[in-house]
């Protein structure tokens, strides 16, 4: 059965983070994503123009009519928008399901997305999430912790797990770089309670870089939610960072955003399976090549 992914986040009209890339992800990875956006923001690869937070009632509206009709199988929080919609959207969430939250403090760009009563409202969300997602700046926030290198990372992470009971996967991308890695590395480590787990992967040196937080996050809620155990689903989710980094299309002048679709085209094999006897794919190819 396909997973049913809830994301509750705000729209990026870039098209590289948010809303956005949340439904690229899931589509990707073969799940069903719905939507209760929290915010619209006019924003780009340069940075957060503007930012209209969407009403309380009418983000638990949107969550209403999913839940009700299409189910559930994971939910994944990115931006809330306000303190009132983070209690509201903590209060409606049922523990029974995944839930992953992304603690969106700040963009790619710099923008600040989350005011200091919202943050102070993430306590709420984290107590019902079951995975949350920070980088080094958000934990270090969420914590009052310095981190300086992934020691710290990994002590601030036990203290955040050890305060809201959550499984903690820390985002080590801001860490400098470690003297005794042989290649460029970038080390996220899950937290759970008995266990400690180092996720490396090769240093991607680029600028289109923006909504990767939100894609990890994404992907985790669409393994859980589709049956995977925990580290599977956090494997599959750091190597389809690591793949839509890579396929990155280079668009924008700031921080732009990753290639999701990782280059791919699907509808060709599509119309193969259709007429595979009369099916030409290089002929297809080079007749859409400048529409691919």
């Amino acid at each position: 059965m396909t997973a049913r992914i809830l994301i509750i986040a705000g729209s990026d009209s870039g098209g590289g983070a948010g809303i956005q890339a949340d439904i690229k992800t899931v589509t990707m990875l073969s799940g069903h994503a719905m939507t209760a956006i929290t915010a619209i923001t006019a924003q780009n690869t340069l940075g957060v123009q503007a930012v209209h937070p969407v009403p309380t009632d009418m983000v638990l509206a949107q969550m209403e009519s999913c839940i009700t009709d299409i189910g559930v199988d994971a939910v994944k929080i990115g931006m809330i928008g306000s303190a009132e919609t983070a209690n509201a959207v903590a209060d409606r969430l049922s523990p029974a399901i995944p839930i992953i939250f992304d603690p969106v403090m700040v963009a790619t760009s710099g923008s600040l997305l989350a005011d200091a009563a919202t943050i102070a409202a993430f306590e709420r969300l984290m107590q019902v999430a079951t995975v949350i997602t920070p980088n080094v700046p958000e934990l270090q926030a969420l914590t009052g912790m310095a981190i300086a290198d992934l020691d710290g990372l990994e002590q601030a992470a036990q203290a955040l797990r050890a305060r809201t009971g959550a499984v903690i996967v820390a985002k080590g991308g801001h860490l400098p770089q470690q003297a005794t890695d042989d290649r460029p590395l970038i080390h996220d480590l899950l937290i759970d309670e008995d266990m400690v787990a180092d996720y490396s992967v090769e240093r991607i040196e680029t600028r289109h870089s923006h909504g990767t937080g939100c894609t990890l996050a994404s992907a985790i809620a669409t393994g859980l939610g589709g049956g995977l155990s925990l580290a599977d689903a956090v494997d599959r989710a750091e190597a389809f960072v690591a793949a839509a980094l890579a396929a990155a299309p280079g668009l924008g002048q700031g921080h732009g955003p990753m290639g999701h679709a990782l280059g791919l085209t699907p509808f060709y094999h599509l119309l193969a399976a259709r007429d595979p006897a009369g099916w030409d794919a290089a002929a297809f190819a080079a007749r859409y090549a400048d529409h691919a």
